[in-house]
């Protein structure tokens, strides 16, 4: 698989894991959407984490699910958020980018 194609899959994982992880709180979306989306996301990570570096693809996935279900979670609530609760999400995004820079060359 090209590396491009691997990207891809981590785009597309990312977005299906704010479906399912929004599932988990929201009825309005069906039970067998969560699944399908939780298998599906899973299914493409792990074939992106096979072409690119596992800590890379990880920490996209997991900032774009952060990002997601924040965004999600704002347009249920009739978009009510705190400053403060803006200011943790971006203050984790930047630990999990710091995690990944500061792990150069442990990855092959």
């Amino acid at each position: 698989m090209s590396e491009s194609k691997a990207w891809l899959f981590v785009i597309i994982g990312g977005l299906l894991e704010v479906i399912w992880a929004s599932g988990f709180k929201y009825e309005a979306i069906p039970p067998i959407v969560v699944i399908i989306s939780l298998l599906t996301s899973f299914d493409l990570i792990i074939r992106a984490a096979k072409v690119l570096p596992i800590g890379t693809v990880y920490a996209v996935f997991a900032g774009m699910g952060t990002i997601g279900t924040t965004i999600v979670e704002i347009i249920f609530s009739g978009g009510i958020v705190s400053p403060l609760r803006i200011a943790f999400i971006l203050l984790l995004l930047a630990c999990v980018v710091g995690l990944k820079l500061t792990a150069k060359g442990s990855e092959n």
